[in-house]
């Protein structure tokens, strides 16, 4: 790799927004190039609930991305106060929570927790919760909910905040953005060779990276004045685990489902009753609650639903696949980026066993 002064990205979602802040905090010039607007409504990342959540995504991924969870969340909190402007974040744990005849499965989930702390160090396990346990963190549940687990070092932000305030940062930081501007990399195969370019467009790189798909997911955002959580909680549910992440101003995020499509159509009514009737079981006062909206998008993600950088000759590299965990691993990804574009060092990528391809 040679050594280079400028970088193009390709794509301004979390990823890309993210990079192109490290990158040019690093004294590089660079440009960013959007299909979408500025407010970045046509990204993964508009919809997401930003769960910094290892441990319970330990259930269901592999100790790699767990691993990257644990190195971002504190890395999330560096960045958020490096940032001009006020971005939600909280580190309070995650409340896990069932109905009676959801035991079995609970018992199941709270198995695998267990044994995925005891195998790695830097994960601290789950907690048992009574009755008055759960009264103690959150007095307003509903009283039908009487066993949980609390799993105490995990965070949140709030996504809207965080793409606003590093699209300030990318103004501060004189960074060239061109909206509206799809484009491909091919389109820059006659640039300087002392120049990146890298695609970070997630399922907006599907043309010239075809192991690309998405996974949808349906999010509905409510205002509820007058539910008081002070931390996520998730429902575990016979079919997936349904997450409430309470914002700021009592606005909630609501979802769970996973659908292998990559239609964009509107919310169905099945996954619009589930989450709003779990909500509802959680915390009566959500039966008041207005709903602001409902949204779909697609999760980019690859053939083993893992994260990837790729790099080849020319200073052209790829970073794709965050799946579902864009926001709890996006610093780690980033942050191997960085020191492989600006430093040719590689080592984070073979600490956090990223998947990586260097190729000619």
């Amino acid at each position: 790799m040679s050594k280079a002064e400028s970088a193009i990205i390709l794509g301004a979602g979390l990823v890309g927004r993210l990079l192109a802040v490290c990158l040019a905090r690093t004294g590089m010039t660079v440009e960013v190039y959007e299909s979408g607007n500025k407010d970045g409504n046509t990204s993964a990342a508009y919809i997401a609930a930003a769960m910094l959540a290892p441990l319970a995504e330990s259930a269901i991924t592999e100790p790699s991305v767990v691993n990257m969870g644990i190195y971002s969340l504190p890395r999330w909190k560096e960045l958020v106060s490096s940032l001009k402007q006020h971005v939600f974040f909280q580190q309070a744990g995650t409340l896990i929570l069932w109905h009676q005849q959801d035991q079995s499965e609970a018992s199941r989930f709270e198995h695998i927790l267990s044994n995925r702390a005891n195998e790695m160090s830097s994960l601290k396990g789950p907690i048992k919760l009574s009755y008055d346990d759960i009264k103690e963190l959150e007095p307003n549940l509903s009283n039908n909910l009487r066993q949980g687990l609390f799993l105490e070092n995990e965070g949140q932000l709030d996504n809207r905040q965080v793409l606003d305030s590093l699209l300030n940062e990318m103004n501060t930081l004189d960074i060239q953005i061109h909206w509206n501007s799809p484009k491909n990399m091919s389109d820059f195969s006659d640039s300087k060779s002392s120049q990146w370019v890298i695609d970070c467009r997630g399922i907006g790189s599907k043309q010239e990276w075809p192991e690309v798909r998405g996974i949808r997911g349906e999010v509905i955002r409510l205002h509820a004045p007058e539910v008081n959580l002070n931390r996520p909680v998730r429902l575990i549910h016979p079919k997936y685990p349904i997450y409430i992440a309470p914002k700021e101003n009592n606005q909630f995020v609501i979802g769970a489902t996973e659908i292998e499509t990559e239609d964009l159509s509107p919310i169905s009514v099945r996954s619009t009753l589930e989450l709003l009737s779990a909500a509802y079981t959680v915390h009566p006062g959500f039966a008041e609650a207005r709903i602001l909206e409902t949204n779909t998008n697609t999760r980019p993600t690859l053939f083993d639903n893992l994260p990837k950088i790729e790099i080849s000759s020319g200073n052209r590299l790829r970073i794709n696949g965050l799946y579902r965990h864009g926001f709890m691993i996006s610093p780690a990804i980033v942050d191997a980026a960085v020191r492989l574009i600006t430093e040719n060092n590689s080592e984070l990528i073979k600490q956090l066993n990223i998947n990586f391809m260097e190729s000619k």
